[in-house]
């Protein structure tokens, strides 16, 4: 136990002492430091003119009428483009105004029925012509009831009728907790990868640098390797509670100025029990493939050989994400393939926490998943232990799986 715990601190402080650990934590914390203060430093640049300034600044949208219900028109369309500066226009001359920069579109309408759509580079989410068409609908609408006899009034009345509704949900908002959602899977994605990897390079380095034969005759390898994955665990933990924790902090204190923003409120107003759950499924993740990545670095002679060694691994894991990004994308959190992988120990992180966050998950499919990836990280463990203790001793061409089982058994 002495060993471990000399081993842990030794490594811990190496983590916390190196320059680009540190340099990156205090950048990602000053990133978000600068983006959440971002409303509040924008306000000390603002005088009085902001309005006029800002309509100065709308782009221009040419509106031609071919009939002479322009002026009705032209208050549709500003109305429906607030983001715009909305002017008549001459057919005549719209091509060339766009060309020049002077109008950002425009649109030639032929009547309520067609119009022609004038804009330099077609955006990929250009929404104008959608736009258009309700507004254009709504006016062709509005005049054949008036024609039919109805008031203007009675008409519009008609027209913007709307039914009130109220959501319950009963389980989970799927929208409200994407954002987040998916900031805590990618955050679980590259701290496992990164910290993983890191323990496999260290191993690997102390292997091929002949160091490993020093150590192991003053420490027991199977403390050598507990005392790495628990220190890099520690470290991957406390970058994670670092950033978090700054972006939570920062969001509190400008609150008022991000106003009633949505995006905002659905990424930072999260239910402390999913924080619980998150560290829950990033704790047994972490070390189930941090045991794997240390066994894997012992068996390597050359820091060379650990990418080819570890490819499988991270194919694996890189696999288990892309399924979790996909089911959240389609909004099928619940699929069969998520539920299977829920209760698989190399998916499971990531897997169920999603369910988790974004559906309705009985607290026995949770313990189950828990106590599976919890039985499997204590498996994993015993079996990368004694693959550690056979793997820093063999030396040359990286052995074969067939080879570190022949060395297990006479062990």
């Amino acid at each position: 136990m002495k060993q471990f715990g000399v081993i842990l601190r030794f490594e811990l402080g190496n983590y916390l002492k190196n320059k680009v650990f540190v340099g990156v934590t205090v950048f990602l914390v000053l990133a978000l430091g600068v983006l959440l203060f971002f409303p509040r430093i924008a306000g000390l640049f603002k005088d009085g003119g902001d309005e006029t300034a800002e309509a100065e600044d709308r782009p221009v949208m040419l509106l031609d009428v071919s009939d002479a219900d322009e002026d009705t028109l032209l208050d549709a369309f500003s109305a429906a483009f607030p983001d715009y500066e909305v002017r008549a226009g001459d057919a005549a001359d719209i091509e060339a105004q766009i060309a020049d920069g002077t109008a950002e579109c425009a649109f030639a309408l032929e009547g309520l029925g067609s119009y022609t759509y004038y804009v330099e580079d077609l955006s990929l989410y250009d929404m104008n012509t959608d736009i258009a068409d309700q507004v254009l609908g709504q006016m062709y609408r509005l005049g054949a009831m008036t024609a039919g006899g109805l008031t203007p009034e009675q008409a519009a009345d008609i027209l913007s009728f709307q039914p009130e509704y109220t959501v319950e949900t009963l389980g989970a908002d799927q929208g409200q907790n994407f954002f987040y959602t998916y900031i805590m899977i990618f955050a679980l994605y590259m701290v496992i990868l990164l910290y993983g990897q890191m323990v496999a390079n260290s191993v690997a380095t102390e292997k091929s640098s002949r160091a490993m034969e020093l150590l192991i005759t003053s420490a027991k390898p199977v403390s050598m390797m507990f005392g790495k994955v628990i220190a890099a665990c520690l470290a991957g933990l406390f970058q994670l509670v670092c950033v978090f924790g700054a972006a939570l902090l920062f969001y509190r204190l400008n609150r008022a100025a991000w106003g009633d923003n949505p995006l905002m409120g659905a990424l930072f107003d999260m239910p402390p029990a999913l924080l619980g759950y998150m560290l829950l499924y990033f704790v047994l993740g972490f070390f189930l493939y941090a045991f794997l990545f240390g066994a894997v670095g012992s068996t390597a002679t050359k820091l060379e050989d650990i990418n080819t060694s570890v490819m499988p691994i991270m194919l694996v894991f890189i696999a288990g994400f892309m399924v979790v990004v996909f089911a959240m994308s389609s909004g099928t959190v619940n699929s069969t393939v998520m539920k299977v992988c829920s209760y698989v120990p190399f998916t499971s992180p990531m897997a169920m926490f999603t369910r988790i966050a974004m559906s309705t998950v009985s607290w026995v499919e949770i313990a189950l998943s828990a106590l599976i990836l919890a039985a499997s990280v204590f498996g994993v463990g015993v079996l990368a232990a004694r693959i550690y203790r056979v793997g820093v001793l063999l030396y040359g061409a990286s052995p074969k799986l067939r080879d570190i089982l022949r060395s297990l058994r006479r062990a």
